[in-house]
Order: C-alpha cells, then sequence, then structure tokens
C-alpha cells in the first residue's frame, strides 16, 4: 500500500497539504471565535466591528480553501484508482492457468468490480479524515503545549491510551471487511450462475426457488455489510463517549483555574483553549478508527493486488519444458475433492505416440489430463520429462510447447485468423494450412473476406462444429510437440469427426487424447489406450484394446 501512495510522491504530497488546508480554515475560525468572546469582554464596539470584518474574510478565505482543497485531492485519487484497477487486472491476467483454474471467473469479477469499488468508499473517505484529523489534533496539541503544558501533557497521554484501546479491535476490523469481500464473491458467483440458467429457470417455472435463493444471499450480503459498519461506527461512538468525557475534565479543569483567580486567563483565553481542546479530543476520536479501516482496505488491497505465497512459488520454476524421449509417471496417487481418484498409478508418454484416455464417466480420464498438462501439481509420486521433475518446469515454456482442443470453445470478437494464431504473426500461408488441415477450408471460402472475417459475440454466428474446428486449427497452427485434445470432436458429426481424427494422429506430435467416440478402422491407429478404473490404470496397445478389451 506504501508503494502505491507513494508512486507518485509529488501528487501525493499535494493531496496531504490539500487535506491539510482544512485546518486552516478551522483554526481561523477558532481565532476569529475567541476575539468575538474578547470583544464582548472588553465591551469595545470598534473591536467588534473590526472582528465581524474579519469574520467576513474568514468566511470568503475559507470557501477558496475548500475549492483549492477539492481540486487537489481529486487527481490523485483518480491516478490511485487506475492503478489499483490495473494491477488488480494485471494480477488476474498473469495468473498461472492452474492458480486461475482454482475459483470460479465470477470472483475474479467480483474482485475487480466490487472489491475495488468498497476500496474506493472506503479507503479515500477515510483516509481524507485521518490525515485531516491527524494534522488538526498534532497542531492543536502544540498550541495547548504552549497555552498550558499541564494541559497537553495530560491529553497526549489520554491519547496513548486511547489508542491501545481501539487497536484492540484491528483484527475484528480486518475481518469484517474481509466477510464483506468474500460475500460479495458468492453474490456475484450465485448471480452469474443465475443468469446463465435463465432459460432453464423460465421454461422449467422454477424461477421463485431461485428468487428466494437470491433473497437469501442479499440478505446476507447487506448483513455483512451492516456489521462492518456498526463495529465502525461503533468504534467511533466508544472514542467520541471518552472524547466528552475528557471534555468535561478539561473544562472543569480551566474554570477551576479561573475561579482561583488566574490572571492570565480571560473569557477570550478559555474560549480560544477549549475549542482547541475539541479539536485534539474530537481529532483523536476520529483518528484512531480510521486506521482500523484503512488497514482493513489495505488487506483488500494485498487480496486483489498481490501474488499469494503458491503463485510466487510457481513462477519461481526455472527449468526449460525440453521433450525428447518420454514422460514418465511413477506410483501416482491423486484426491479430488476428498475423493482417492488415481491409486499408485505408473506409466510412460514416448514421444511422437498417440494416446487414447478411455474409462467410464467421473473416473479420472480429465483429471489425469490435467496432471499431464502440468493444470494440477498437487499429487504425490513423481512425473517426470526425459527425467526432469514436472513441479521445477516453468509454465510458460511448457505453455509454449503444448497446445490444447477443449470441448467447450471460447472465441474472440475478432478475425478467425486472430481467433486462430491468438493474435500472434505466424503467417498467412501456416494459417491456411492449419484452415485446411482442421476442415475449415469451405467455411472460410463462404465469407467475403476470408480468414479476415469478424467473428461475433463468443462466436454466436457460428455452428458447434465451426467453433470446434477453429479450436482445432488453434492447435494445429501452434506446431507445439504434444496435443491435449478433449472430446475434441465431440460437436462435430462423423463425417466430419472422422477426418479430424484422421488430422490429429496424422501429426508428427505426441498426442493425449480423451474421447467416448469410436471411429472403426481410425481409431485403432492411436498407439497405445489407457484406462482408468477404479483408481488404476492399465496401459493397452491400440489394437489388443479395441481387439479384445471391447469386444470381449
Amino acid at each position: 500500500m506504501k508503494e502505491l501512495l507513494l508512486k507518485r510522491k509529488s501528487k501525493f504530497f499535494l493531496y496531504v497539504v490539500a487535506c491539510f488546508l482544512p485546518i486552516i480554515s478551522d483554526l481561523l475560525r477558532t481565532g476569529v471565535f475567541a476575539l468575538f468572546f474578547g470583544a464582548i469582554e472588553q465591551q469595545d464596539r470598534s473591536s467588534f466591528v473590526r472582528i465581524c470584518i474579519y469574520a467576513g474574510i474568514y468566511v470568503l478565505v475559507g470557501f477558496f480553501i475548500y475549492l483549492a482543497s477539492r481540486m487537489l485531492r481529486i487527481g490523485f485519487m483518480r491516478d490511485v484508482v487506475l492503478e489499483i484497477r490495473k494491477k488488480a487486472f494485471r494480477k488476474i491476467i498473469r495468473t498461472s492457468y492452474k492458480e486461475f483454474s482454482k475459483k470460479s471467473k465470477d470472483m475474479y469479477i467480483s474482485n475487480l468490480v466490487n472489491d475495488i469499488n468498497t476500496f474506493e468508499s472506503e479507503f479515500f473517505v477515510n483516509l481524507i479524515r485521518f490525515i485531516y484529523h491527524t494534522g488538526t489534533y498534532v497542531i492543536s496539541l502544540l498550541i495547548i503545549a504552549y497555552l498550558d503544558l499541564y494541559l497537553a501533557g495530560f491529553l497526549f497521554v489520554f491519547s496513548i491510551i486511547m489508542y491501545f484501546i481501539i487497536n484492540k479491535f484491528q483484527k475484528k476490523t480486518i475481518k469484517l471487511q474481509q466477510d464483506v469481500s468474500s460475500q460479495n464473491e458468492d453474490y456475484t458467483l450465485n448471480m452469474a450462475n443465475t443468469f446463465n440458467g435463465l432459460e432453464i429457470l423460465k421454461l422449467n417455472n422454477i424461477e421463485e426457488k431461485f428468487l428466494d435463493k437470491s433473497y437469501g444471499l442479499i440478505e446476507e450480503l447487506e448483513g455483512k455489510k451492516f456489521k462492518f459498519r456498526f463495529f465502525s461506527h461503533s468504534q467511533n461512538n466508544f472514542s467520541s463517549t471518552m472524547g466528552n468525557l475528557v471534555f468535561l475534565l478539561t473544562l472543569t479543569y480551566l474554570l477551576t483555574r479561573m475561579n482561583i483567580g488566574d490572571s492570565n486567563l480571560g473569557f477570550g483565553i478559555i474560549a480560544f483553549i477549549i475549542q482547541i481542546s475539541i479539536n485534539v479530543v474530537f481529532s483523536l476520536s476520529e483518528i484512531l478508527p480510521k486506521i482500523n479501516v484503512i488497514k482493513s482496505s489495505e488487506a483488500i488491497y494485498n487480496k486483489i493486488t498481490k501474488q499469494d505465497e503458491q503463485e510466487k512459488k510457481s513462477l519461481t520454476r526455472s527449468k526449460r519444458f525440453i521433450f525428447n524421449n518420454k514422460i514418465e509417471v511413477k506410483d501416482l496417487y491423486f484426491n479430488h475433492d476428498e475423493k482417492e481418484v488415481l491409486k499408485g498409478v505408473s506409466f510412460n508418454i514416448e514421444k511422437g505416440k498417440k494416446y487414447l484416455i478411455k474409462g467410464a464417466s467421473g473416473v479420472g480420464k480429465s483429471t489425469l489430463m490435467k496432471l499431464l498438462s502440468l493444470t494440477f501439481d498437487d499429487y504425490k509420486g513423481q512425473i517426470t520429462i526425459d527425467g526432469l521433475d514436472y513441479k521445477v518446469i516453468n509454465e510458460n515454456s511448457f505453455n509454449e510447447s503444448v497446445a490444447f482442443v477443449y470441448q467447450d470453445v471460447f472465441l474472440f470478437e475478432d478475425t478467425i485468423k486472430n481467433n486462430i494464431t491468438l493474435f500472434k504473426d505466424l503467417g498467412e500461408e501456416r494459417v491456411i494450412d492449419s484452415v485446411n488441415k482442421a476442415g475449415l477450408k469451405d467455411f472460410v471460402d463462404e465469407k467475403k473476406d476470408g480468414v479476415y472475417s469478424f467473428i461475433t459475440e463468443n462466436g454466436k454466428n457460428l455452428s458447434g462444429g465451426e467453433r470446434q474446428r477453429i479450436s482445432i486449427a488453434r492447435a494445429i497452427v501452434k506446431d507445439a510437440d504434444i496435443l491435449f485434445i478433449d472430446e475434441g470432436t465431440s460437436a462435430l458429426n462423423e463425417e466430419l469427426g472422422r477426418e479430424i481424427e484422421k488430422t490429429f494422429l496424422s501429426l508428427d506430435k505426441t498426442v493425449i487424447s480423451i474421447s467416448h467416440r469410436y471411429y472403426e478402422g481410425i481409431s485403432e491407429r492411436y498407439d497405445y489406450v489407457i484406462e482408468i478404473k477404479n483408481g488404476k490404470i492399465e496401459v493397452y496397445a491400440s489394437n489388443v484394446y479395441f481387439g479384445e478389451v471391447v469386444y470381449v
């Protein structure tokens, strides 16, 4: 947080000055107020008129001070919020796929929208007040020390006591703010799920059930916000109550001095000291709770902008991905959602060979692929590539050398070419070759602008098969060492599916595929079939598997 504020030192300095400017206005008001009392005590008409002129000047000066303070603060606040939004988005974009996939996408949206809005509303309001009241407190205490050292000492000791008391509330304040952030994530996730499934809800007349569920989440969210605000305001109320007590003691002290005939105290001086004492006491009651709220905002800032330890650990992996011979899996155990998916399995993946992963639904086919594709690494056992442990391989280097074809395809609102190359400059011939191999030639030829035709709204103007073929073209054009395919032909008809499967098997690449489809005369061209059953793995030559296992 400190580096964020001090990144623009000159602007931050002006921001602090802007927060201090109202203090000048307050001191002028206090001085005019004390002069009024002095004039009343002296019963001097000319002095009274002169002070009225001072008051008019004060009103005018105060107005310009307010404008100057406002203008100096706005620019800095805008720059800081902009920087936070950039840092939060940068964190998400640079998060590894492995870490990114651990949370719902809607939670990241909540961080970008709800948490930043919360930070903006809570942090700056409290920072302004903290700086302003701190300045008021320090200057007022110094003035009192000049006028009455004993009173200043009493107020300072009271300040220290109050600091330690209010500091006890800090952890609770941070926890309540974090609860609000977490509840915002749950609420955003629920709303996204509801809107994504709105068609199903309406067609099945179950809107009311989800409406009640959403109402419950709204109440929970507002309840968390109420608890945070109530706790924060309770700290303010406690500080104000203690401030009132100290103010009464200060007033008693001053009146006692006056009654015993202290010649240095007149109505004007007493009025001035009382006003300055009020500044000290009630500034203190504002400062201490604000520290806790600022700390809670800092926790939100760290959450949305700082990398966690696991991600930092992932980024320290320095070994490059180089695949020359084989991937070895030794005694591999893996649990998912407290279920033991793999139980001490061992097998090899040879370079250039084609592997088909088979098994019943839910047996762990996609899990195995994610382990082999470096998405999951919280396993027991060992996965090595040419003797190098998977857990020391740099993830960016790995991703540069592999390609994926998934059942669910995301398309950018851009040209067909950019959706295939993913905005990399790969050359026209290479793109056209991938288009032909993926079975997209007729589709592209029909378009007026060819591969430069635009795709809209995540491919709403395309059929499921066309979307899938673009995904396949992406994998082909990348020219990766390993091709991971998860139901790559599921959205295609039988004829096109057979052609695409032939394309996969004809590539001079290592292919690891999951498919529930069987293409007679083509599926047998896989070198091996990896069958998962009851947490164990058997590796068959494809001719053995399709000739004996399937048909026996």
